[in-house]
This record gives structure tokens, sequence and C-alpha cells, in this order.
């Protein structure tokens, strides 16, 4: 025979075609794992659980939004919340003025309390939204409206869930939390009354309902801090297809399906091959878009007279005085004196078209309304949301006393922040998903804070 090499060894063989193939066959299996069926098929799953908690304590179902309306069928959804698991971040914990979910106090007077549905990826518990932020919230409004209640001033956290440092760390900011809300100027035994108790929290996933005695009662109204999804340790494919967190960044994988397109076409979607999914999604999305009724716009108290709304179609009947389109092609309306078209942008480009835009709002609303303060205005954007909220936010803190009233002498007035910040909160308590984006904002502060042009 000849020298030992003669024969190549098992370790000098290198098989790179079969490396490839290995590691694009794992691919193929996540891929396969997270595709649109088996997300579907979890959101099913998970939302049969989060049915059986309302069960278990009687309460409607709210959804966190966005994640959460997934997991409730459009027919028994009693409401949406938007907590934000960013202001619940380990050294972040924060009391969004941004976000007061003012709409869940007489939801929850009239219920004795509701539960709020919501998920997170895999490897986690619960969302941040629900560990952190919302007790956050409740602490806060607890002490701001329920001041002799002591009993519920405490933040109520999950039980052996935090650190001690992360616990005593958050309830050491309640205090500036409920200072800063007292600066708003809202009405608060408006929200008293609104509220009627206090709230208390417990939370209910797949490990626990937490406690199991802790019901409704007439000391309290009782938030269920629902966490949809089955906690999940290992890998998708591991998983027989269940995917935690199935609803969370639909973005990425809905191809444009909606929680109302799947609940009410889920036989469909349930039917149709994997690969044929996206066409048919694009049909029934069109479809729904075709039904859908634009939504009345919604007043901005305390005026008497602002409304914000999406869509351009919102006025198509003419009951508005005025409309400011901030998406709108301003060519379309040139010559039009009712009528203000933006031809803002989308998106962050829109927030930054928004700050030159401005002072043609300060002028057509000072013009008209000094005129006649008593016309309607109805400001619109895309998602009724953003651009409109900004815009809005702009005209009350130009031309709007603390009673709602339109005064043009207003108009010169230095602005400060947290001016600004108070007249946000008029936005937000009344249209409950106003969320002008921080490009929104800082866009409005620049032309609010600029020195007056004399």
């Amino acid at each position: 025979m000849g020298s030992s090499d003669t024969f190549p060894t098992l370790e000098s063989l290198h098989f790179p075609s079969a490396q490839l193939s290995i590691s694009q066959t794992l691919s193929s299996l996540r891929r396969s794992a997270l595709s649109v069926a088996n997300r579907l098929q979890s959101i099913e799953t998970d939302a049969t659980f989060a049915q059986e908690v309302a069960d278990h304590y009687r309460l409607p179902l709210v959804a966190n939004e966005r994640c959460g309306s997934w997991y409730i069928p459009p027919a028994v959804k009693a409401g949406s919340a938007y907590f934000k698991s960013t202001d619940g971040h380990t050294g972040q914990w924060d009391f969004s003025f941004r976000r007061l979910n003012l709409q869940l106090l007489p939801l929850a007077r009239d219920h004795g309390g509701c539960v709020i549905v919501d998920s997170t990826r895999r490897g986690k518990l619960m969302p941040d939204a629900l560990s952190k932020t919302v007790p956050i919230w409740s602490a806060v409004l607890n002490r701001a409206l329920f001041p002799s209640a002591t009993e519920y001033h405490p933040v109520r956290l999950p039980p052996d869930y935090l650190g001690a440092s992360e616990e005593a760390q958050i309830e050491n900011r309640i205090e500036g939390f409920v200072h800063s809300l007292k600066s708003l100027k809202l009405d608060l035994d408006h929200l008293r009354e609104q509220l009627g108790k206090p709230i208390q929290i417990a939370w209910a996933n797949r490990t626990y309902f937490h406690p199991e005695d802790l019901q409704t009662s007439d000391d309290y109204n009782l938030l269920v801090l629902c966490s949809a999804s089955r906690r999940v340790h290992g890998a998708e494919m591991s998983e027989g297809g269940y995917i935690q967190g199935a609803g969370d960044d639909s973005e990425a994988w809905a191809h444009g399906l909606t929680p109302p397109v799947f609940w009410a076409n889920q036989a469909v979607l349930k039917s149709t091959p994997e690969d044929e999914l996206p066409e048919l999604i694009d049909r029934l999305v069109a479809e729904h878009k075709l039904l859908d009724v634009a939504q009345d716009a919604t007043l901005i108290s305390p005026t008497r007279n602002l409304y914000i709304g999406s869509g351009a179609g919102i006025d198509a009947g003419g009951r508005y005085d005025l409309v400011i389109d901030c998406n709108g092609s301003a060519a379309a309306v040139e010559g039009n004196a009712k009528r203000l078209n933006l031809g803002c942008d989308s998106g962050k480009l829109g927030s930054r078209d928004l700050r030159k835009c401005l002072e043609k709002v300060r002028e057509f609303i000072g013009a008209s309304l000094g005129e006649d303060s008593s016309l309607s205005v109805l400001v619109t954007c895309e998602n009724g949301k953003d651009l409109s909220a900004g815009t809005l936010l702009a005209i009350v803190c130009l031309f709007y006393n603390d009673e709602g009233g339109f005064d043009a002498s207003l108009s010169k007035r230095a602005i400060s922040k947290q001016f600004i910040r108070q007249r946000l909160a008029w936005l937000v308590s009344s249209k409950h998903d106003v969320n002008p984006s921080r490009a929104t904002l800082q866009s409005v502060n620049a032309f609010l804070m600029q020195p007056p042009d004399y």
C-alpha cells in the first residue's frame, strides 16, 4: 500500500454545495414555519385564549393597538388602547402625553373594567406595555384622580417579574408624572367622574390568571392585562407551526391584510394555498376599501368648531364651512376660498413639508374665522392622526383661548413647549388614536416658537 497520503482523511473533505444546501434548507424551513397561513392559525388560537380570559372575568375586550386587534374579532371588540412598550423599556419608563388613553375611563366605569389584549414575540412572557406601561399609567391616574384612595397609589407590577431595583426606580418617577399630568390643565373632576373608581390591575397569560380570586368589585375598576400568545423558548420550527406574537409587526408579513379583513374572510384565507394568498389578500383588501364608509370627523374639545378626520372624501356632503386637506393637491382648490390643500407628502417627508405650510394655515384661519368665528373647520390627512393633528395643534395654539374660543388677537403671543403640550392634550383627549409623529411635532414646535415677525 502507499503512504497514508494516498487516501484523503474525512477532515480534509469539503462539500460546499452540501453546506449551502443545508443552509438553504434551514432557511426554507424557517420561512415555512413563519408562513402567513401559520400566522393566521396562531392568531386564531390566541384569540380563543383572549376570549376565555374575557369570559372568566366577565369583562369586555380592548385591543392594545396595533397588535392587539388581530386577537379580537371586530364584533366583540369594545375599544382600543394605545400603550407603547417603549414607554416601559428599562430606564425609559414614561407616562405618555401623546397617548393619554382617556377613552378607557368611561368604558371601565360602565363595565367595571376591561381586558386589554396584546402580545409579544418569541421568548418573553408579556410585552413591556402590559408589564410596565399600563401599571405606570394606572398609578398616575389613581394618584391624580383619587388622592385619598392611597391603597391604590403604589405601582402594581407583575409579581416576581422585575428586579427590586427596577421596581423602585419606576415607583420614584410616579410623582413627577402626576405633576406633569396636572400641568396639562385637564378637567380632573370630569375625568374622575368618567372613571368613577380607582383602577386595580391583574394579569392573564398562558401560565396563569393572577390572582385567581381577583374579580370585579364595587371598590375599583379591574384592568386585566392579557398577553394572548403562548410563550415559546425555542425556534419556530419546533412548535408545529405555532408562532408566538404572530400578529406583531404585520407590515412585514401581512401583504396589506388588516384585522377586519382577516376576521371577515377567515374561511377563504384558511383554504387558500400559501402561494396564492398575496393575490387573494390584495383582492379582499381592495373590496373592503370600496365598502368602507368614511368615518365622521371628531370635534376637538373644548372648541366648538374644529374637527379632525381622515381621507379626502370625508367632506363629500359639504358639511363643513372650511376644509384643510394636508395631503391634497394645492392646485386642485385654487380660487376656492373655503378650501386649503397643503400638498404634503406622506411620512417624515410630509412632516417636513408641513413646517413650510403652517404660515398658509395661519393666514387662512386668521382671515376666515376673523370674519366669522362660528365657521366649522375640518382638518384632514390620509390617516387622520398625524399631519392633521399637527395642523390643528398649530391652530389651537395660535388662535384659541383656554375656554376653546377663537381670538385672533392671540396669534402673536409667545408660545412655550409646555403650552404646546397643554394644547396637544385637547387633541389626544378628543380623539384617542391621534398620534402626531415626533417629526410632525418638531415642525409644529419650530413654527410656533420662532420669534414673532412684527
